[in-house]
């Protein structure tokens, strides 16, 4: 029997990547799963295929978290699934770099609407059961580079990514007396794999797997205590 075993995670992008290796990992401990894309169902379809065949429940949806209505059909869609959502793992995010000079008031206005305002509602709309049951697992993934900011063109995503980190720390103080513990995942940069699935980048030379990445969400989501309780 899996450490997860008979709980549910919602794990958003999780059509390919982290996002994809997230939610095997968990199914894996026996967490039914709701699989998450913006716009490709063959790709959310594939991945919930494969959480089935480790022998729980899951069921794909596509939903822009970028757009609030969406995000509240998710969330819905989600608990009329399977009556509640214990584990949330907010991990899609778009990241698009540009000049401060060059940045318009649309390229902000779509970075916060995935990366903060999403993440925000699609919570919102889950922690109220959490807290009925007074269980809950709530994860933000913030990319090592985001909070670096090391390069050109990451003002505007480095500014959504650290208010998400202002939206976990108090998350985690309001709600840790319900028995919901909520947490930052910051990968670094060469978890990220994005067309090969498998990106160089360590110092030694070594080769990371997105499956690498997911691992700490997996421990994240276990029955450990609550600090302070």
């Amino acid at each position: 029997m899996g450490k997860l075993e008979g709980k549910v995670a919602l794990v958003t992008g999780s059509g390919r990547n982290i996002g994809r290796a997230t939610v095997l990992r968990l199914a894996g401990e026996g967490a039914h799963v709701v699989v998450n894309a913006r716009s490709n169902q063959q790709e959310a379809e594939t991945v919930a295929r494969e959480a089935r065949d480790l022998g729980v429940k899951a069921v794909p949806i596509l939903a822009d978290v970028g757009k609030k209505a969406e995000v509240e059909a998710l969330a819905a869609r989600a608990l009329s699934e399977f009556g509640r959502v214990d584990i949330l793992i907010n991990n899609a995010a778009i990241r698009p770099h540009k000049p401060f000079t060059e940045t318009t008031d649309a390229d902000w206005e779509l970075i916060r609407s995935v990366v903060l305002d999403g993440p925000l509602y699609l919570t919102r709309a889950l922690i109220e059961p959490m807290v009925r049951d007074r269980y809950g697992r709530i994860l933000f993934f913030v990319g090592d580079g985001a909070i670096s900011a090391r390069g050109s063109g990451r003002t505007h995503l480095s500014a959504a990514k650290m208010g998400l980190i202002g939206v976990a720390r108090g998350l985690a103080s309001e709600f840790a007396p319900h028995n919901i513990r909520v947490n930052v995942v910051s990968p670094q940069h060469r978890y990220a794999a994005r067309q090969s699935g498998v990106v160089s980048g360590s110092p030694a030379g070594r080769r990371w797997h997105p499956a690498r990445a997911a691992r700490q969400p997996r421990r994240d989501c276990r029955d450990l205590p609550v600090p302070g309780r």
